[in-house]
């Protein structure tokens, strides 16, 4: 199970945390520095995954933005990739060719990509038309009010 998804800039500037488990403000603003200082300082070529405490640390990078996860030690990592690109595949299909602004200008509607996509660190849907029609419904409702 992912305990953890962060998206954060190569700036170190954080753009979306989801935390499955629960733990306090301290810690998570703890984690995330951790995180993002192992990241951005590992060489570009150098392996997407890495043993960080209890957890495998799983991170991706798409043009300016590193989308990463914490998981378990039974989770499978290459799994773990596909579920990040996945979740870029439905960024961009939302927004069209996703960048950085997208998320910091309309960080609402990530996060429900995200909640329709993930529930408590596992998938809760794989197919990219259900999600992109529950996007939709969402709009339209949203236009409505």
């Amino acid at each position: 199970m992912m305990r953890f998804l962060l998206l954060f800039s190569r700036q170190g500037k954080p753009r979306l945390q989801k935390w499955f488990t629960p733990i306090t403000d301290q810690e998570k603003k703890k984690v995330l520095r951790d995180i993002m200082m192992i990241v951005l300082s590992r060489p570009p070529r150098s392996c997407n995954f890495f043993q960080w405490r209890d957890l495998k640390i799983v991170y991706k990078r798409y043009a300016s933005l590193y989308l990463c996860t914490g998981l378990e030690d039974q989770d499978n990592e290459l799994l773990s990739l596909e579920v990040l690109h996945r979740y870029v595949e439905l960024l961009d299909k939302y927004f069209g060719n996703v960048c950085e602004l997208d998320i910091i200008f309309n960080f609402e509607k990530a996060y429900y990509i995200l909640d329709e996509f993930l529930m408590g660190g596992e998938v809760l849907e794989t197919s990219k038309t259900a999600v992109g029609v529950s996007m939709e419904d969402a709009d339209i409702i949203q236009e409505v009010e």
